[in-house]
């Protein structure tokens, strides 16, 4: 079983290339954490939000990481945090070419 931990946050910025320079560091050092599989950055400049879709190996990995990204986040000054874990419905998931494909069966 693998879990999708969503998180969205109001942000003022950088977003894009911008985004992508400053926040490089970042997006390797979630390679790290403990089961971590793949992580999507969101952003939408227009309505200042930013966040990420992430799949992990487990409930409790997902739960931990959004603890400690919520407290890194609010040390960054952002307070206005969504963070939801889900569970993922694999046939469904499947017939619409979600990149579930690295999960075990």
């Amino acid at each position: 079983m693998a879990y999708i931990l969503q998180v969205d946050f109001k942000m003022n910025g950088p977003f894009g290339d911008n985004m992508a320079k400053e926040f490089e560091g970042l997006a390797r050092s979630i390679n790290d954490e403990d089961g971590v599989i793949w992580k999507i950055w969101t952003e939408n400049a227009d309505t200042k939000e930013a966040g990420g879709i992430y799949l992990f190996n487990t409930k409790k990995n997902a739960e931990k990481y959004l603890e400690m990204h919520t407290k890194r986040l609010t040390s960054f000054g952002i307070t206005q945090i969504s963070g939801k874990i889900f569970d993922i419905n694999k046939i469904l998931t499947n017939i619409n070419h979600g990149p579930i494909d690295v999960l075990e069966e």
